[in-house]
C-alpha cells in the first residue's frame, strides 16, 4: 500500500516538474524564471526524498540535502545578481 501511494506522488510530482520546466523556458519575466527554478529545485528535492523511502537507502537523504543547499545558493546568488547586477562586491 505504501508503495502504490509512493509512487502515485512520484508520478504527480514529475508532473509538477513539467510544469515548472515549461514556466521556466517561456516565464514572462526573469522574477518568474528564478522562481520557476527554485520550485523545480524543491519538486527535484521531494523527488529524491521518494524515491530514498521508496529503496530503503541513506544516500539519497544525503543527496537531498546537498542539492538543497545548492538550491539556496544559487537561488540567492542570482536574485542578488538581479537587484545588483554583481554577485561579489
Amino acid at each position: 500500500m505504501l508503495n502504490t501511494v509512493i509512487y502515485l506522488a512520484c508520478a504527480l510530482i514529475c508532473v509538477a516538474l513539467l510544469l515548472n520546466l515549461g514556466r521556466l523556458l517561456v516565464g514572462p519575466s526573469m522574477v518568474d524564471r528564478i522562481l520557476a527554478l527554485d520550485t523545480l529545485c524543491i519538486n527535484s528535492l521531494a523527488l529524491i526524498l521518494l524515491l530514498g523511502l521508496s529503496l530503503g537507502s541513506p544516500l539519497y537523504f544525503e543527496a537531498a540535502l546537498l542539492i538543497a543547499l545548492l538550491g539556496f545558493v544559487t537561488t540567492s546568488a542570482l536574485c542578488k545578481y538581479l537587484l545588483r547586477g554583481d554577485i561579489i562586491e
